[in-house]
């Protein structure tokens, strides 16, 4: 190779460096000694066939996947498989960090194996689309990039994808998906997720957002009292959501947050400002929520009162690491039978006090 040939390849090398500096940086750092392990510690699930009265029609569910919750997510699609009335008919929308210690390629083989007959895409999501909008949050893994690619999944999911469940990877279901898939978003609404009316809204905000007279004034023009809902199970119009351009919406209150400090709580607030008070409110059944405790201790809690068809550990502790560790509490239980990574001398232990 002569001078001017290796002098060509160094300015290459160099132009990709200035111009294109995230294909080298990483969001989250694991050991890798971790790694392996991980994945290959998955056992087969059952095969889960469709019953004889199920139609052709697809259901379409959407979340996340990366090595830190990977117990989780598969532990999502075991059970939303388990207790599905045509288990055939769902298609899973998995979306994975660009910068995962385990990668796209990895993480299909992963689920392909543990899932032979699962029907399902992987998509990457480019975490320089959301990490200059991301502020701090009392909570460090509530920055993660990859908990904003829900704000993304009109431009992420194919456009013939027109309806979507979305669901956190910290959920199991123990009831059939079909029933939450079929409800009807009425009034032109673009999501359906449970709400919860007697929380206190305000505090999803801080003084300076209530303060000021412009701001506070958003919901003044919704056609009902804003609510709260969590984010980790919606069901959504994705043909709504694009011609709404619902993600500019919700990256517009991100731009605000970035130059006066509105609320403290990660990637919900945006979305309460966008549709709080303008959501189909969904039967509390479907999000059993707070199993993890609150953001700080992640102490045990116990169900609300009712019936529950998805238990979702929101909050700092989550049943994966709660058992191994031989603290668990007494849910994680139920979480535990839907777990597939097999692991000599992990297990359910002492539960923990809360």
């Amino acid at each position: 190779m002569d001078y001017s040939q290796k002098l060509n390849q160094s300015i290459v090398v160099l132009l990709l460096l200035l111009f294109f500096p995230f294909i080298c940086f990483g969001i989250r750092y694991f050991p890798s000694n971790e790694h392996p392990d991980i994945l290959s510690g998955f056992t087969e699930a059952p095969d889960y066939r469709n019953g004889i009265h199920c139609s052709r029609d697809l259901i379409h569910v959407a979340m996340t996947i990366d090595l830190e919750y990977l117990r989780g997510s598969i532990a999502a699609v075991h059970s939303t498989l388990r207790h599905a009335s045509c288990p055939e008919n769902i298609f899973f929308h998995f979306i994975a960090a660009e910068f995962d210690p385990a990668s796209p390629r990895e993480l299909t083989r992963l689920v392909r194996s543990t899932f032979p007959s699962l029907s399902f895409k992987m998509y990457i999501f480019r975490e320089d689309t959301v990490i200059n909008l991301i502020s701090s949050s009392i909570r460090i893994a509530l920055e993660n990039p990859l908990n904003y690619a829900r704000n993304y999944l009109g431009d992420i999911l194919d456009p013939f994808v027109t309806r979507v469940i979305y669901l956190d990877s910290d959920v199991i279901l123990v009831d059939d998906i079909n029933k939450l898939w079929n409800i009807t978003l009425k009034d032109n609404r673009v999501i359906g997720a449970p709400e919860y009316c007697h929380t206190n809204f305000t505090n999803y905000f801080t003084d300076s957002f209530w303060s000021d007279p412009v701001m506070s004034r958003v919901f003044g023009s919704r056609t009902k009292k804003p609510c709260y809902f969590n984010t980790g199970v919606m069901v959504m119009d994705m043909k709504k959501w694009r011609s709404g351009n619902y993600r500019k919406r919700i990256e517009n209150w991100m731009e605000v947050q970035k130059k006066k400090r509105i609320y403290e709580l990660g990637s919900l607030p945006p979305f309460l400002l966008v549709f709080g008070g303008n959501i189909e409110p969904v039967d509390h059944r479907w999000n059993q929520h707070g199993l993890g405790g609150d953001n700080v201790k992640g102490s045990c809690r116990n169900l609300h009162a009712g019936p529950a068809s998805l238990l979702h550990w929101s909050g700092k502790g989550k049943p994966w690491v709660r058992l191994d560790e031989k603290r668990s509490c007494p849910l994680d239980r139920l979480w535990e039978p839907y777990d597939l990574f097999r692991r000599r001398g992990w297990g359910y232990q002492q539960p923990l006090d809360g």
